[in-house]
Parts: C-alpha cells; structure tokens; sequence
C-alpha cells in the first residue's frame, strides 16, 4: 500500500516540475513506477531465497556495497552538494541504499558467530569498525541524512543484540557529541541551513529557511481533510525536492491532517510488526537483521517526517517507499522481501513454545 499510495503521491508532487523539465508531466512517475516494478520482483526474488543463501553471502555483499561506496568519492555525481551517486550504464544509482542491507547483514552474520562472546570487548570492537568503516565514505560523499540514519540503525541494532550497557552509554555520548560537530563539517550551505534553522526568525537573505518554510505552509494549507489529490498550490515549484524529501508536506496540503496521520500510522504499524517477527525468531542473525531493517526503515521515516515538521534542520533524508528515488525503492523492497523470508521460515519451523508445562 506504501509503495501504491507513494507512486500516487510521486505523480501529483512532480507533475508540473516534470512538465517543465522535459514537458512530460509523467516523466518522473514513469521512472518511479519502473523502480516500483524493480523493487517489486526484487523483493519477491529475496523472500524465495534460501536463508542460508544469504548467510554465506553476506561478507562478499559487504565487500562489493563498500567499493561501490568507494568508488563514490572518485568517480560520483554530485546532486545538491552531496556526492553520493554513480552512473552505471547511464543509470545514477545510490550505492549506500545498498550498503544499508549488505552492512547490517554482515554485522548480524558477524554477532550470531560470536554468540558465546559478546562479553569481550573485541567482539564489539569489530562490529564497530565494521559499521564506522561503512558510515565514514558516507559522510566523506558529504551525506549528512543517510549517515544519521545508519547511525540510528546501529545503535539500535547494537543495543538489542546485547552491547554492554557501558559500551552503549559510551556510544550514545560519542554520538550526541559528534553529530552536531558532523552537521557543521564539509558544507557551507549545510552550515547556513543549521544556523538558519536554530534561528527561523533572524534574516535569511540565502533562503535556507525556503523549504522549511514553504513545508509548513502547505501542511497548514491542508487543514483536516485536504484540499484534495492533485490540488496542491506548494507543489507549483513552491518547494524544491517536492516529489522528493518533501513529499509529506504534498501528503498534508493534499489530504491533510487525516492523511498525514494515517501515513505515519502505518509506519508504526509496521515497526511493530517487523518487531513482532524479530521477537519470534529462532535464528540470531535473522532476528537481529529484521532488527537493523526495523531501525532503518522507522528511523528513516522519524527523521524525513521531523524535518519537515522543522523538528530538525533539513538533512536530505527521503520518505521510505514513498518518495521519489529508484534505488532507495529497490534497496528498501530487497530488505523487506528478506525479512518476508524469515517471517516464511518461522512459519515452516515456528519455535517449540511451553504452554501449562506440554510443549
């Protein structure tokens, strides 16, 4: 249903930026609905695949996902100051959409092996550089949003696979110590958007605020119910990144607040059920990748969705399986389908349970 609604959503935010563009008003649709396809028969593919399969691969996708995201800082494309992108036959591809899935793979593949050690220090070690290794060529392609949320998917995934609470305390401080210092780095026009966004009400003679600004108005626009699908006046080059990291305000000036509810409603019907899945989980990399994928696909929306309430500064973070963007599409979908998977092969072999003390 996200993934339909999204492409909905797609073809009215980016209608006219489109028409204007390439004067085809479903010139991006197309292109979404394409990825929507991609994603669609990926994700069915990965929930057919033997979980075995993919535990044997998981070293080798780490592998080939930190090249690709190697390769960004040399040969990418730099789209709104960050370097993020590679063409591949034509085709600009996000390679840390991918490194998302291969990390969190690897690091559950990593902490199930060393089940009997998660006391020693060196275990946790490992995991981290692992994922600091990985979070480190994002924030080198100047991608601040996609950093936070793999750091928020860490954490979490750290957290629920048993890290000393000492070691955790440690890495939350690190983390609230680092990241403003992160926001600040590497980007002029980054440095201007926080500054304007701790001050909405100082003068702003670069427009940081535009966005920001114009997001809120269309939200206010909708009121309760809307103003009706394809009616929004925002969408009208109003708001840059419309079809993109500001879809949810298209969603609220479009129908309102009851739509912008249900929206984030179904994000957290579905944290609770891949937090349901992850609990019944026999096998401990399996439980703690639907973990990762939970932390990741929540966090992600927490975030696009806080930015464009102006709870945090605009950081370039898309709505998962609601925005426009082909390899977040696929990327998110391949995950999904993996944990389909799990949830298929708990079904097959579901857990001996004690129940009145008869199994």
């Amino acid at each position: 249903f996200l993934v339909a609604f999204g492409l909905v959503m797609v073809l009215s935010a980016s209608s006219i930026d489109s028409l204007k563009a390439s004067n085809n008003s479903f010139a991006t649709f197309g292109k979404q609905a394409l990825f929507a396809v991609l994603g669609l028969i990926g994700m069915s593919l990965a929930s057919l695949m033997p979980l075995d399969w993919w535990r044997g691969r998981a070293k080798f996708a780490y592998m080939i996902s930190m090249l690709l995201q190697l390769a960004v800082l040399f040969i990418g494309i730099d789209i709104n100051g960050n370097r993020n992108w590679i063409s591949i036959f034509g085709i600009a591809i996000q390679p840390s959409e991918f490194l998302k899935v291969a990390v969190v793979l690897h690091v559950s593949v990593y902490l199930a092996s060393r089940s009997r050690d998660l006391d020693a220090v060196a275990t946790w070690k490992k995991a981290g550089i692992m994922m600091g290794a990985a979070m480190a060529l994002v924030i080198f392609g100047k991608d601040l949003g996609t950093m936070l949320i793999m750091l928020v998917m860490f954490v979490g995934l750290l957290s629920l696979a048993g890290l000393p609470m000492k070691l955790l305390r440690l890495i939350v401080v690190a983390s609230v110590v680092l990241t403003p210092v992160a926001l600040t780095l590497g980007s002029s026009s980054r440095v201007g958007r926080v500054t304007a966004w701790l001050n909405p009400s100082a003068p702003d003679p670069n427009g940081y605020n535009w966005q920001s600004e114009h997001g809120m108005w269309a939200i206010s626009a909708g009121r309760i119910f809307g103003a009706g699908l394809g009616e929004s006046k925002m969408k009208w080059s109003w708001i840059p990144e419309a079809q993109n990291d500001f879809i949810f305000a298209i969603i609220g000036e479009e129908y309102g607040l009851i739509g912008a509810l249900t929206v984030i409603a179904l994000f957290v019907f579905m944290g609770i059920t891949l937090f349901k899945i992850a609990k019944k989980t026999s096998e401990q990399y399996e439980r703690l990748f639907v973990y990762g994928v939970t932390f990741w696909i929540i966090g992600q929306a927490f975030i696009n969705i806080s930015v464009v309430l102006t709870m945090l500064p605009v950081l370039g973070v898309n709505l998962p399986m609601i925005s426009s963007g082909g390899t977040s599409m696929v990327a998110t979908l391949m995950a999904l389908g993996m944990v389909m998977g799990i949830e298929r092969n708990n079904h097959r072999s579901p857990r001996l349970r004690v129940v009145g003390g008869k199994r």
